[in-house]
Parts: C-alpha cells; structure tokens; sequence
C-alpha cells in the first residue's frame, strides 16, 4: 500500500521512518511537504491512501480530486474530523480513519499549564526577569487548590483534565451528554449552566459540532465569574473570537489559555517570524497580559506523536487488509 504523506514536518519522521520499513506494515510512504488542498490533491498520483493532519482541507472538491487520482482512503494522523466531508468522502468511495485517542494526558496536561501560565503571569514574569525586573506589580493569581473547576466534555481528554483538577484539590463539575463512569467520585455532572456560573476555571474538551460551534459567546460569557479563567484546547470555534475579546476589554476574566482559536488554519504550524500576519486575532488576544496563546500544541509530545504514528499505520494496514476498520469515520 503506497502512502502519499501531506503536510510534512521534521518530528513527522521520527516515528513514521521507522514504521513504515517495517514490513508488517506493508506500506510506502512517500513524503510531501506541501499540505492538501485543491491544488496539491493531484500530488497524490499512484497512491492508495493519504494522510492528512487536522489542518488539511477535506472539502468535497479536494476529495473528488482524490478519488480521480485513485485514492481510495483517507488516513487522519488526528483525533478531530471537522475538516472533512464526509458525506463526499462517501460518494467518492474514499474510507476515513482516525486516531481517536493518541494521548488525552498530552492535551490535558497543555490545558493545565495554561491555565497556569494565564493565571500565575507566566509568561508576563518571565519578559519583566529577562529585562532585570523583579517587581511584583501585575502577576498577582489565585490558588486553584480549593477552587472549582468545570470540565466541558468528559471524553478520553476531558476525564484526564477531571483527574489532574482533582489532583489538584479542586472541585470537579462536568458537563456532558453522555457521562463517563470513570469520572465516579471525582466529578459531579451539572447542566452547563450551573457550570459555567460557578467554576473557576473552565476548561473545553468536546468536538466542534454545528451545536458546539459558538458554545461559549456573548450570552454565556456573561453568566461566567468575573476572575474565571476560560481554556480551549479543542477547537477554536467553540468560542465566538469576538464575545471573548469584548469580554477581555471589559476584564470578565482572571485568565484565558489558547491553544486553538477561529480561523488559524491559514498560520497553523507555520513559521511567520519574518511576515506580517494578515490575520489579527492573535495580535489583539496577545495585547492582553492575562491571555496567553499557544500553536496549537497540545497534542505534542513524544508519547502522542508515537501513538498517532503506530495508530495511523494499523489503520492503513487494516484497510489493506480488508480487515475490520475499528477508527473509521462515517457520515
């Protein structure tokens, strides 16, 4: 099975190198820096498969692209499926697998310190000591042992940022559709409101979904504390950009941590140290000592690039195979 690889970086090869000389695995990947999209789809050319990263675009047209070039399969080296349509995916006869849990620790344990760093004025500190400053003024937080937390879905990602709040001796509320009972005894499940009117921090693990998208805007900012610190580590479109930066102007929030915001797909994973961003949310979110922004990082660690990488691989073999496909994505 030969492998057409998009969006290429250097950590990619460090686990994908050597899984793919494994003869196992049966497959051939051939590299491309160039990310997918409507103009490099025909790159794909006398491959069986793609694999794509969560800022690939999977719009209907790429994927007929795809299928004339006779892809017949779609392998997402990610958790989240957002970018694809699936519904064409289906009609073009190209099969979807994912990852669906590389590391949740990784994600969840980016969302802390985030919440740190906006909390404690890590990164604010750090700027005054390298400049000589020692002085207090404008790093004051709050201890989160005591406090309460609420988790905004409890999935694989969610339940691991319940248990490090617990860890922490806070409170754990939840809110959930579906309640995850490993979370017995560490979290209590409340209506998303009460949640949002009585945790400290906040913190969201659900996918983006047309009745998630804008989950937290105008209207439910303002049923949040004062000193709450808000963290997304999941998808930039659960929060309405513009509700959180009118928030931020009238000081609604202890902190906020970002590691996902609205349209960052053209800068995602992109070196722009020497440009001028053309797009200005994170300039205008960075303007404020008590946000911080991250590139959508969570996920990277050693132990979650080896897990997606293994996972992606046995997803590829399996469709090979006609074996049964446990990671596929159906409309």
């Amino acid at each position: 099975m030969k492998i057409i690889f998009y969006g290429t970086r250097e950590y990619d090869h460090y686990y994908f190198d050597v899984l793919a000389a494994d003869p196992e695995y049966g497959c051939e990947i051939r590299f491309l820096t160039a990310n997918l999209d409507a103009d490099t789809a025909p790159l794909a050319q006398g491959g069986d498969a793609v694999c794509a990263f969560v800022n690939a675009d999977c719009s209907a047209p790429v994927l007929e692209k795809l299928a004339q070039v006779g892809i017949r399969c779609l392998l997402l080296r990610c958790a989240g499926y957002n970018n694809v349509d699936l519904a064409a995916a289906q009609k073009c006869g190209i099969t979807v697998l994912r990852v669906p849990g590389y590391s949740p620790e990784a994600v969840a344990e980016h969302a802390m310190a985030l919440a740190q760093a906006a909390n404690r004025r890590i990164c604010k500190a750090y700027i005054k000591v390298r400049n000589n400053n020692f002085a207090l003024d404008g790093l004051l937080g709050y201890n989160l042992y005591g406090s309460s937390a609420g988790i905004v879905g409890t999935g694989r990602i969610g339940a691991a940022m319940a248990r490090i709040c617990h860890g922490f001796g806070m409170t754990v509320l939840a809110y959930d559709k579906y309640r995850n009972p490993a979370l017995h005894g560490i979290v209590r499940y409340v209506e998303l409101d009460e949640l949002l009117r009585t945790a400290d921090l906040i913190s969201l693990h659900c996918p983006l979904t047309a009745e998630t998208y804008h989950m937290i805007n105008a209207d439910t900012i303002k049923m949040m504390r004062d000193n709450a610190i808000l963290v997304n580590t999941s998808r930039g479109g659960l929060i309405d950009t513009d509700a959180l930066i009118d928030a931020l102007r009238a000081r609604k929030f202890a902190g906020v941590g970002l590691d996902v915001y609205e349209d960052e797909d053209g800068q995602v994973f992109e070196d722009f140290s020497d440009d001028v961003l053309h797009n200005e949310v994170v300039p205008i979110l960075m303007s404020f000592p008590n946000v911080v922004v991250t590139s959508h990082q969570a996920f990277f660690t050693r132990t979650a690039l080896q897990s997606i990488a293994i996972t992606t691989m046995e997803n590829a073999r399996a469709f090979a195979r006609g074996e049964k496909l446990v990671n596929e994505v159906k409309g």
